[in-house]
């Protein structure tokens, strides 16, 4: 009797098992074909829309390229009762000196006699300086309380202002206008087959500020 109620019970399980088994038997071709439709390479579509937001004109002539090693300790205190927030960033750095040619005007080339042009140039400008990220690090911080990434910032914006600092007082600007000589006058003395005589342009002074 037990084993004719074992076998009663198990029957629904064994009938949905048999029923589960026959289906599959009968889906299973079908699920293969489709598989078999998929593409192993699948085609990618991008669609994107570039838009044109500024032109800029360049007349910059870039003459003079300077690069810096740094290490930078910026610290800074936001509450008396707390420790200094401290970090300290190996920064590389680099500034480059030009001469903006699209200040040259027409009465800034003088033509004396048949033998001379005189060209007054430009002032040398320092045209770029920045920090370099790809090789900068971060060396250490130090009681950031969770402004970690604030204090870099504000480290590398130090930092940037130091290269520029850097740079005029390794005298960058002096070092573009003999860049400028050494360059502009063997070229034009070529297009013009004329002794050239390299000058400045005259600097007017600034109005001083109204009482």
């Amino acid at each position: 009797m037990n084993i004719i109620r074992l076998f009663r019970r198990l029957l629904p399980l064994l009938f949905l098992v048999g029923l589960g088994w026959f289906l599959w038997r009968q889906v299973a071709p079908t699920l293969s074909t489709w598989t078999g439709l998929a593409d192993p390479n699948p085609q990618v579509t991008v669609t994107h829309n570039t838009v044109l937001t500024q032109v800029e004109a360049l007349g910059r002539l870039e003459l003079v390229r300077y690069r810096f090693k740094d290490v930078v300790e910026y610290k800074r205190r936001a509450y008396r009762f707390l420790p200094e927030s401290k970090i300290a960033l190996v920064v590389a750095g680099e500034a480059v000196g030009c001469i903006d040619l699209r200040k040259l005007k027409p009465q800034d080339v003088v033509l004396e006699g048949d033998s001379v042009v005189r060209v007054s140039l430009p002032a040398p400008e320092l045209c770029t300086f920045q920090i370099n990220h790809k090789q900068s690090r971060v060396f250490s911080t130090e009681n950031g309380l969770f402004q970690d990434a604030e204090l870099v910032d504000e480290g590398y914006k130090y930092a940037e202002a130091q290269v520029r600092n850097a740079a005029l007082q390794s005298g960058i600007l002096a070092e573009t206008q003999r860049n400028a000589e050494q360059i502009l006058v063997p070229l034009l003395r070529t297009l013009t087959g004329r002794r050239v005589i390299l000058g400045q342009q005259m600097q007017l002074p600034k109005p001083s500020p109204k009482q």
